[in-house]
């Protein structure tokens, strides 16, 4: 009888069968005193680790844990066997190796798990996009999770990269106080030679749509925009934001964030990494001791000086709450932008729109703070990984061979001048550079909202510096109807575009895929978007995001019409700015309905509005989208309480 290939094999080998074996040889390296003293667990965990092969003489070494985000599965040459969701984790596994062998060689003995992570920009447009930001607080609890579960470490060394799963790290670790980590930035990908880059490669089909490109040119380009197989992308998105963040809050060594994915400087990296966390188990620093107001002032500044993208206005908050620190409030935000000069021209912003790993070359992070100290923006006393306040790594860093050879590099390799692309502030106004975010009142946005005032075009503000705009209101109730107005060019310059309904209460999407097209389209700046939902990092225009009250909680942006005249004004000097409409009034606004074709998205998962309402109970996306669990448990004794009263009425 022929066999069926799906119910038996062929391959006479899968019988050779045994059900023993010897099991490891030696001992485990125990004493009286110890089998008296230990948890089982304890013990359990050393035959475990026998189990595995690990020398037996050798159990007893300080343990340490890495957890890493990667993806996909590698063979020994590169090549894939199954793909990753993204670059961003597709290399990290050798950082994780390099880390792996340096505790291994310094006599600890290492451990590793992992959590991996979405894409972004694989699921805009999409409905993979309703799970993305909840993702991160659910990796935020696996990760902790994972933490606490091998209770004989001695600390964590956390590697990520990317939009979600990188937040979720540092939450993560700024969630286990006791510990001493430190975090391993996943660097980021090469520019491809003669291609787009990795944000404009995501403009194709809406080009193509339009009739702006061929067949021919979207497929080259969508083929090449990535030079290297790993790291994150090529702009000051989301992902590299992070990445300059965490070195801002003294998580990782000096000059870490944006190395250049698979590069050996990168694979240095984790090397030394490895040893910062050996050290910091050796002298007793922990994550307490880093994690600070002052550290979080610093990664606030830090984002403004690179022009970093709106979502860290939800991870930043995020982090100080799992650090159990007090989160910055959007009065913060906009005191810190006020305060900070943006000083590098990187994508998405202009002048010269610079790519991540040229800024690397020119002093990344380090860099920049030593303009930032010489304007006196800094908490100099912040401690960091390396056991030494970022004033000392600064001093370091001013007089180190590594700053003048790559920087010197960057002249050789690109002929870019690295003052071009990190500079003083002095340079910085004399090249056009303007401040990253600004946060907007009006009667369309009561509780707030914010625009990436760097990402509006220079050509549309007037000589003081203001974008104006009024129009009539093109209301969108999908992300889909939205996108096929653009391609279809049913949406004209001087409309504004509002996409209501994809705030938190449907999990949040981020819509780089309208921001993208409205760049991309003849005419395209001359339409704001206006939302209460957010955008990519790399999203440019007059963007206007995180409108709160959102449609779902009864905010005026859900109730407004086509055809209503909405004034938008920024101050790109000034960082403020208003949201208005003006062919109503607020009451008249507030007496409509909710806009009729606003529907509960279907494809939004019950886990996602789960994860909706208790962020919402836990304070919204002004303070990070987070878990409140005090105010949460309150609300929810209080309901419950409510509950058993009304069933005595009745």
């Amino acid at each position: 009888m022929d066999r069926d290939p799906l119910l038996d094999s062929a391959d006479e080998a899968i019988f050779q069968l045994r059900t023993t074996a010897a099991g490891p040889t030696g001992r485990l390296p125990v004493t009286p005193e110890m089998l008296k003293d230990m948890s089982s667990g304890d013990f359990f965990g050393l035959t475990q680790n026998a189990g595995m092969g690990w020398s037996p003489a050798q159990l007893l070494r300080r343990q340490f844990l890495i957890l890493s985000t990667q993806g996909g599965v590698r063979a020994a040459d590169g090549s894939p066997i199954a793909l990753g969701y993204h670059t961003g984790h597709w290399e990290i596994g050798l950082l994780v190796e390099e880390a792996a062998r340096t505790i291994s060689a310094n006599g600890g003995l290492p451990f590793a798990g992992a959590v991996s992570d979405p894409c972004d920009g694989r699921t805009n447009g999409t409905a993979g996009m309703l799970d993305s930001l909840a993702y991160r607080n659910d990796a935020a609890i696996v990760l902790r999770r994972l933490i606490r579960s091998l209770p004989t470490r001695r600390g964590v060394l956390g590697i990520a990269t990317c939009d979600k799963g990188l937040p979720a790290m540092i939450m993560a670790l700024a969630g286990s106080p006791d510990l001493p980590t430190v975090l391993v930035p996943g660097g980021v990908t090469l520019l491809a030679e003669e291609a787009e880059d990795t944000a404009k490669v995501q403009t194709l089909p809406a080009r193509f749509a339009r009739g702006e490109i061929t067949l021919d040119h979207a497929a080259d380009m969508g083929c090449r925009a990535c030079g290297s197989p790993g790291g994150g992308c090529q702009f000051m998105g989301t992902a590299a934001t992070s990445q300059v963040v965490a070195e801002a809050l003294g998580l990782s060594l000096p000059h870490s964030a944006l190395s250049p994915s698979g590069a050996e400087i990168w694979r240095d990296l984790a090397r030394r990494s490895a040893l910062a966390l050996m050290g910091l188990d050796k002298t007793g620093q922990t994550t307490r001791d880093l994690l600070t107001a002052d550290s979080i002032h610093n990664a606030m500044v830090l984002h403004a000086a690179v022009g970093g993208s709106t979502n860290l206005v939800l991870h930043v908050p995020a982090i100080a709450h799992a650090a159990g620190l007090t989160p910055p409030t959007v009065a913060d935000w906009a005191r810190i932008n006020r305060l900070v000069p943006r000083l590098v021209d990187v994508l998405p912003n202009g002048p010269r729109h610079f790519a991540t790993v040229q800024v690397f070359l020119a002093g990344g992070v380090p860099e920049i703070m030593l303009h930032l100290r010489t304007l006196g923006l800094l908490k100099l006393d912040a401690r960091t990984v390396t056991g030494r306040t970022i004033g000392e790594n600064l001093a370091w860093w001013e007089q180190s061979e590594r700053r003048s050879r790559l920087r010197e590099k960057l002249r050789q390799l690109d002929g870019i001048d690295p003052d071009d692309v990190i500079m003083p502030a002095s340079r910085a106004r004399e090249k056009g550079l303007t401040s990253t975010v600004t946060f907007l009142g009006g009667n369309l946005a009561p509780e707030g909202a914010l625009v990436k005032s760097t990402a509006i075009s220079p050509a549309l503000l007037d000589a003081n510096g203001v974008y104006h705009h009024e129009g009539p209101a093109r209301i969108f109730t999908t992300e889909a109807a939205a996108i096929a107005a653009i391609k279809h060019s049913t949406v004209k310059p001087g409309d504004v575009m509002v996409l209501i309904g994809v705030g938190p209460g449907s999990g949040m999407p981020e819509t780089y895929q309208i921001t993208s097209a409205l760049k991309h389209m003849k005419g395209g700046e001359h339409i704001p978007l206006l939302t209460d939902g957010r955008f990519s990092g790399v999203s440019t225009g007059a963007c206007v995001g995180h409108v709160s009250p959102e449609a779902w909680a009864g905010g005026p942006i859900g109730r407004l019409r086509d055809g209503d005249i909405i004034s938008l004004s920024v101050d790109t000097i000034g960082l403020e700015g208003r949201v208005e409409i003006i062919s109503a009034t607020p009451g008249e606004v507030g007496a409509r309905p909710i806009h009729p074709d606003l529907k509960p998205d279907p494809r939004v998962p019950a886990d996602t509005r789960l994860w909706a309402a208790l962020q919402q109970a836990s304070g919204g996306s002004w303070r990070g989208c987070v878990y409140d669990s005090e105010r949460i448990i309150r609300l929810l004794e209080m309901g419950q309480a409510a509950e058993i009263a009304q069933a005595k009425k009745s």
